[in-house]
């Protein structure tokens, strides 16, 4: 197995390459912003994020394993639902209405006399 990098070295490591931040975060950071943008409505509600923080959660003993079941499943189903509402109806196919020809615009007066 790798050694764990100290606190300092990740410091250290983050300061001097540019962009590596991104590849060491972690999971769980990422499942926190990507909830944030969905409650926001500026994302789309993923339910691998909530099972992502679900799991944290129970693994640092802030909620049980069985009320953690119970969210994921409330998450699920209401996703769920959310996601058949908004798919389209799809609707028969109307033929298309012919419609007349406008008429011909009538030429005034002033219109002829340029003639």
């Amino acid at each position: 197995m790798a050694p764990e990098l100290a606190g300092s070295q990740i410091t250290a490591l983050l300061e001097t390459v540019p962009g590596i931040a991104s590849v060491l975060r972690s999971p769980v950071a990422d499942a926190i912003v990507n909830m944030i943008r969905a409650g926001a409505g500026v994302a789309e509600f993923r339910p691998e994020d909530a099972e992502e923080l679900v799991q944290y959660a129970v693994r640092r003993g802030l909620i049980g394993a069985a009320e953690g079941d119970r969210v994921l499943q409330e998450a699920r189903a209401t996703a769920k639902k959310r996601r058949i509402a908004k798919t389209p109806i799809k609707r028969a196919r109307q033929r298309p209405v012919a419609r007349k020809p406008a008429p011909a615009r009538r030429q005034g007066k002033a219109a002829k006399k340029g003639r």
